[in-house]
């Protein structure tokens, strides 16, 4: 044989492979991907002739639910409209999916009914997708959006004992029900305030003095620290070599941790963040879950991860807190370059409230064949171990302080100990804009409920008057 022929040859070989490889690649390999890419219309079109599943609230409520059309296929109806947009999600033609419509989307439409789902294509009957359970409140949700009022924001709150999520409220939001086509996708994409976007668990904020409790929970496990050790709170203590100030000016002199905590002062924290050191801050900060994207049942893209966040390139990048742009100081008292998701600070927040066992959080809890039997049981799992029950009853007696007689007063609730922390973070000092925020839990003896609630850009506004009344009226609901 020729050489010219076996090069031929050769080439049609790789030619032939290489289109086993990617006919393999997509058909096999890659199948459960393209299929339920939120872009791939030839999918949503045959997922107009399924009976997706409902989805509905831990009290029964109907969040989601199918229509049949004359033609046989099936639109999607959202009853409760902007409750829960953002968390639920939405599911049609064009713009895709979303939330928990595109999380669960195998489930919502039976794909993953397995032997049963092909005995009913066997027996001729039209797929039906399995209903998904969540853990949502719809009255403490709408408490949280009145609360809110307008105001761009968010509010969770969570079961610290099983990670199940109550509350997701995140403002502005929109009405899915409108989402049909791509000319209304396009006017809510462009509409002020970003309401597609989910900012519980994408709006990344400087979480201000709520990270004190992260600080605190690093110094007093370390061992370094107890709640009565004495620190100068004195103004303007230099910190990596620039003077730094507390709220007011106000110089406090030696102070116990408890105090640092209850006042809320910037020097001594930032004097205990140095002392703890980057490395040992990074590893608690890590088993509180930052660094990493937030561990909730939502589409990846939907979740972003929190922690220091440093620009060498003029493009905002996530560091590790041991880089030599982080100011561990300013960071330990939630400034420099922080960010942080309201879902995640509310984990920091049930972390303490459960013993210093942080549960991974979670919105679905279980999912209903069309025969009534739970397809699909989503299990409570920690996520870390944190600190030692130990070092988290000491800072609980901490928290608690706060709210009986430091800043965080305005969240006291009537017979029942909250314990808690304000955060007032600096957004633009010249203008006096503000990050107000609130983290707590309740009851601080035997706790329930563990939120965060934050609200975008205040002129003036300060976590214990803005923030904490929100996390007050909401933790009142949830615990009637």
């Amino acid at each position: 044989m020729n050489k010219p022929i076996i090069r031929v040859f050769a080439v049609l070989l790789v030619l032939f492979g290489l289109l086993g490889y990617f006919t393999t690649r997509w058909t096999v390999i890659d199948r459960a991907a393209l299929r339920d890419n939120p872009q791939n219309k030839r999918e949503l079109l045959a997922q107009q002739r399924i009976a997706r599943g409902l989805i509905e609230a831990g009290t029964g409520t109907v969040l989601a639910r199918s229509i049949r059309r004359a033609d046989g296929t099936y639109a999607r109806r959202y009853p409760e409209n902007g409750l829960f947009a953002q968390t639920v999600g939405y599911s049609f033609l064009n713009p895709g999916t979303a939330g928990l419509e595109r999380f669960y989307n195998g489930q919502l439409t039976g794909r993953t009914a397995g032997f049963e789902g092909t005995l009913r294509k066997l027996q001729g009957k039209r797929q039906q997708g399995n209903d998904l359970q969540t853990s949502l409140d719809p009255p403490s949700q709408q408490i949280a959006l009145d609360q809110l009022a307008g105001r761009p924001g968010a509010v969770v709150a969570l079961d610290p004992r099983n990670g199940r999520v109550k509350v997701m409220a995140s403002v502005p939001s929109y009405d899915p029900n409108v989402l049909r086509g791509a000319k209304q996708t396009a006017v809510l994409n462009s509409a002020p305030g970003a309401p597609l976007l989910n900012r519980t668990t994408a709006g990344l904020y400087p979480p201000g003095s709520t990270f004190k409790v992260v600080t605190a929970a690093a110094a007093l496990d370390s061992g370094l620290y107890e709640p009565t050790s004495t620190v100068n709170g004195a103004n303007g203590i230099e910190i990596s070599g620039v003077p730094l100030n507390n709220d007011g000016q106000q110089d406090f002199g030696e102070i116990d941790l408890t105090t640092a905590l209850t006042q809320s002062v910037n020097t001594v924290w930032a004097q205990v963040g140095e002392r703890v050191g980057k490395r040992r801050m990074g590893r608690y900060m890590e088993r509180f879950g930052f660094g990493s994207p937030v561990p909730v049942d939502l589409p990846a893209d939907e979740r972003l991860a929190s922690g220091a966040f440093c620009s060498p390139d003029g493009k905002r990048e996530l560091v590790d807190p041991t880089d030599s742009c982080v100011d561990i100081g300013r960071t330990a008292m939630g400034q420099d370059k922080l960010l942080a998701t309201p879902l995640q600070m509310a984990m920091v927040a049930s972390a303490v409230a459960n013993r210093g066992v942080l549960m991974r959080p979670q919105i679905g809890t279980r999912t209903i064949d069309p025969e009534g039997r739970t397809a699909y049981e989503n299990t409570p799992q920690q996520f870390s171990r944190v600190m030692s029950a130990s070092s988290a009853e000491k800072l609980t007696a901490m928290m608690t302080k706060v709210v009986q007689e430091g800043t965080g007063t305005a969240a006291a609730l009537t017979g029942i100990d909250v314990a808690g922390k304000t955060g007032t973070a600096e957004r633009d000092v010249i203008n006096n804009i503000t990050q107000p925020w609130f983290i707590a839990f309740a009851p601080a003896s035997n706790p329930q409920i563990a939120i965060a609630v934050t609200i975008e850009e205040t002129v003036g506004g300060f976590g214990g008057t803005d923030a904490a009344p929100i996390a007050k009226a909401v933790m009142e609901s949830l615990l009637r």
